[in-house]
């Protein structure tokens, strides 16, 4: 039985004042804006060159890639310069920037202020998914909060540092959460990813210069300020530091959003009465998918299970990723083709269509997918299946982010389809070869 506890950071204010953690009082009564007020007493670019890369900080949107060196990528002396914030949660089974959208907006403002005073920005978006009213709602009463308090606007605290920030929401659209389609949609255009270069901190939003950083990202950066980045860094693993909010679903006896330190084993975050619980039934894992529908699954191995939560572990071990932080955990009595299928059905239909490899082929892995998991399978359809995905993603099963396509959405769709064929062949070939599941099809 593990022992794993929470390491409450960023989500610290929402267990301690839940009654009141979104509003200006609440957030105030207990440190909201001190951090920041701390960083503007600070020379701006020594907060990005010395703190928040000494701390180890990287992007918790999915990539994962450093948040200093990010920043450092803004040519210098090109004004004027745009912070977005990509609040566009829409990868299936993450649930914790609408959490931290909703009760806890003045941290995300806070840590908005902090990183647009650093880089030199006058003016930031929130680009927030259109389905998060509730969020929405407090977010702009935390912006409005905060200009009555001082923190935004111009001369903040006698600063001579100017701040204003626009919430723009988005329509549904899982490609906008795709930093470049994303600044397409912000512009007003259809959401489609850019070829990059040229890269968003050099020709961004509206052609300037752009940082493009998470909910969960920018919230941190108040306790970076706050601790030192040094401090910070000591939490967690290797180059994994700091803490990270995982949502964990499935059939797990205690779904939810736990925040942990980096470097707890996955058996840890599924089994610690503290955290997800351990299994409904006291099933055996059959796998699990680790950081959201576009990763590679796992299985209810010793060797995955006592896997550390280590971004580049995970990737070089096994050539799966944290990503959004969003645990799927499925037990025996799970059809892996079945949830293959639903998956692929997912980015089939949110394909922004603009790369054929993607807009015809996770189409067809849908469709296939579909007949082996409802009965129909025909013996060759897993070579099928995997001859149509090495044609998205070449060498899916060894490298699963070379692509043929513009943005990873393609190579997401072809995940699952790896995923089976590395440890469910057997299985899916009985499926195919019997003209049924091996376990029965039901509709959940």
């Amino acid at each position: 039985m593990s022992d794993a506890v929470e390491t409450r950071l960023i989500t610290a204010r929402l267990n301690a004042r839940p009654e009141d953690s979104w509003t200006i009082d609440g957030a105030l009564a207990s440190g909201a804006y001190n951090a920041f007020r701390q960083a503007l007493t600070m020379n701006a670019e020594d907060i990005g060159k010395e703190q928040v890369a000494a701390s180890g900080l990287r992007g918790r949107g999915g990539a994962g890639f450093p948040a200093a060196t990010k920043w450092s990528f803004l040519p210098p002396d090109s004004f004027p310069r745009y912070l977005v914030v990509n609040g566009d949660e829409g990868e299936p089974s993450t649930f914790k920037d609408r959490m931290l959208v909703e009760r806890d907006p003045h941290q995300l403002v806070e840590g908005i202020a902090i990183a647009a005073y650093s880089i030199g920005c006058h003016q930031a978006f929130v680009y927030l998914r259109g389905e998060f009213a509730l969020g929405y709602e407090r977010l702009m009463q935390a912006i409005k909060d905060a200009h009555a308090k001082g923190f935004l606007g111009t001369n903040i605290q006698d600063s001579g540092f100017d701040l204003e920030i626009v919430v723009h929401r988005g329509a549904g659209a899982y490609i906008c959460g795709e930093e470049t389609a994303l600044l397409e949609s912000l512009e007003g255009e259809r959401g489609m990813p850019r070829i990059r270069p040229p890269f968003p901190a050099i020709e961004g939003l509206y052609a300037k210069p752009t940082v493009i950083n998470n909910v969960e990202t920018l919230s941190t950066l108040p306790h970076i300020i706050t601790m030192g980045g040094a401090k910070y860094a000591e939490l967690g693993v290797n180059k994994s530091t700091g803490t990270r909010l995982f949502s964990v679903s499935g059939h797990v006896n205690r779904p939810g959003n736990y925040e942990v330190e980096l470097g707890i084993t996955f058996r840890d975050l599924i089994y610690s009465p503290e955290l997800a619980g351990g299994m409904r039934g006291d099933r055996p894992v059959k796998f699990f998918i680790p950081g959201g529908a576009s990763s590679q699954w796992l299985t209810g191995s010793d060797e995955h299970l006592d896997a550390p939560l280590d971004m580049d572990y995970v990737q070089q071990t096994f050539g799966v990723m944290l990503g959004s932080g969003a645990v799927m955990v499925y037990d025996d009595t799970t059809n892996p083709a079945l949830v293959a299928w639903r998956l692929a059905k997912f980015f089939a239909h949110e394909s922004c269509g603009k790369c054929t490899p993607c807009r015809e082929g996770a189409g067809w892995i849908e469709k296939v997918l579909y007949r082996i998991s409802h009965g129909d399978g025909r013996p060759n359809d897993l070579d099928l299946l995997f001859s149509v995905g090495d044609s998205i993603s070449p060498g899916v099963m060894n490298a699963p982010f070379v692509q043929t396509t513009i943005c990873p959405l393609g190579p997401s769709a072809v995940s699952g389809v790896a995923s089976l064929h590395k440890y469910f062949k057997e299985e899916v070939e009985a499926m195919c070869t019997n003209g049924h599941a091996s376990i029965p099809v039901t509709a959940s």
